[in-house]
């Protein structure tokens, strides 16, 4: 069964469904640099689901059919996934009644060693021409309420001090962004390229996201507005602000 908070996060903003066309996407599975394979997309939503702290070092997984329905590929191919993250050291296999497949506890440690800035800055980059795409297309449409759960995060980030907290919630921040300017179906894309870059970057830096964070606040008072320039300049700022 299917989380009814949603799989990576709720879905508590309903949103536009504008076509992929409208934004320059082609498909939510098509990214750059060739794509996920059923293999690398199981890695990146499991990373995705540990920035969300969805699932933590030490939590068990979902059975393998389970994860296969929510992301649409054959329960084989997850089970070789899980497997291989297994042999990685990413997550332990255990027997028995209690068993099954849990995050292993060295998670950070391990997912470190697949770091590489270079992809990750092309991925970056391909994240914000999808922003300010959805923008570009949404400033001075979306309803006014329909930002307040965004400006909720904001708020939130403001007011915690917890590392892990503040980039889980940048993370739903981008998320909520997506579905709110385009639908679930491109709230699922951007779970692609955000689950990757779990994996290509270390967790943003506390004073980063605080930094970004002024950029978030601003993108929403000018998507408001239906400033359609100065919400793309915000997009913008928020990704010369850095990684952390």
């Amino acid at each position: 069964m299917v989380n009814a908070a949603g799989k990576f996060g709720p879905y508590n903003q309903p949103g536009p469904a504008p076509t992929a066309s409208a934004i320059g996407v082609g498909h939510a599975r098509v990214l750059p640099l060739g794509g996920q394979s059923g293999s690398d997309l199981v890695r990146s939503r499991i990373a995705l689901r540990i920035r969300l702290r969805v699932v933590r070092p030490g939590d068990r997984l979902p059975d393998a059919g389970v994860l296969a329905e929510e992301l649409g590929i054959s329960e084989i191919t997850v089970r070789r996934a899980l497997e291989g993250m297994c042999q990685d050291g990413l997550l332990d296999r255990r027997r028995g009644r209690a068993g099954g497949t849990f995050v292993a506890q060295g998670w950070d440690t391990v997912v470190a060693l697949t770091h590489d800035i270079e992809e990750a800055a092309s991925l970056d980059a391909f994240h914000l021409l999808l922003e300010c795409g959805l923008v570009a297309h949404g400033a001075g449409e979306v309803p006014a309420e329909r930002l307040d759960g965004l400006r909720a995060l904001v708020e939130d980030m403001e007011s915690t001090d917890d590392p892990a907290h503040l980039a889980e919630l940048e993370t739903r921040f981008h998320l909520d962004l997506a579905e709110v300017l385009g639908g679930p179906g491109i709230r699922e894309f951007a779970a692609d390229l955000l689950g990757r870059l779990c994996l290509l970057l270390p967790a943003p830096r506390p004073e980063a996201v605080r930094e970004r964070n002024g950029c978030h606040a601003e993108l929403l008072t000018e998507l408001g507005r239906g400033a359609t320039d100065r919400a793309v300049r915000a997009v913008k700022a928020h990704q010369r602000s850095g990684h952390g």
